[in-house]
């Protein structure tokens, strides 16, 4: 072929990646090393939620051993992330996958960064103080009744608050969900000290 007839290389989508091993070093303090994937992709095919993520599982730990903390975190993916652990529990090497996304969930709200997912980090947010205010039980209904409160200021929805209240009705009918919430359970001393160790 002559130099003139070879077609020329195509432009990159995005900018090129430089990479920063300080990331990988971070969560391997947190024991959380990333260091043993070699990108079989096991997590990817296994994960429920490929479908609404912007980058897949295996990209997320790619992403994380090149340093590439900001595109990580301006990412769907670690939202929509549910902590199923299909993903860990799929991984051969060990890596604790679900793990990672839980972490830069904490980076991302720590940092302060804008969250493409406001409801998701809503509703952790509320699920957490509620846990604290339950002194290690959650209060079903307080929780989404704050949580739904918080979407009806951003978007009302009328036919899935109906359909809300007719469920939680039921619910509290069985037995299932208590209005006032649960007693506190016992090995207080012990719930105490693991709800220090959650970041605000």
């Amino acid at each position: 072929m002559k130099k003139e007839d070879t077609p020329p290389m195509p432009e990159p989508r995005d900018k090129p990646l430089f990479p920063a091993f300080t990331l990988a070093a971070r969560l391997s303090q947190d024991h959380l090393s990333p260091d043993a994937c070699y990108q079989c992709r096991k997590c990817s095919c296994g994960c429920p939620l490929t479908f609404a993520m912007d980058l897949l599982p295996h990209q997320v730990i790619q992403l994380a051993l090149l340093g590439q903390e900001e595109k990580v975190l301006a990412s769907n993916t670690i939202w929509v992330c549910s902590s199923c652990e299909t993903c860990t529990t799929r991984c051969p090497n060990g890596i604790d996958i679900a793990g990672v996304m839980d972490w830069f969930k904490e980076q991302a709200v720590t940092q302060k960064k804008a969250v493409p997912q406001p409801e998701v980090a809503a509703f952790h947010r509320f699920f957490l103080e509620s846990i604290r205010a339950g002194q290690g039980r959650v209060a079903e209904a307080q929780l989404l009744r704050r949580f739904t409160f918080f979407k009806m200021r951003r978007k009302l929805d009328v036919r899935e608050l109906r359909e809300n209240m007719k469920l939680g009705w039921q619910l509290m009918k069985r037995g299932r969900m208590r209005l006032l919430g649960s007693p506190a359970p016992g090995g207080q001393r012990e719930i105490q000290e693991i709800l220090k160790l959650i970041k605000s």
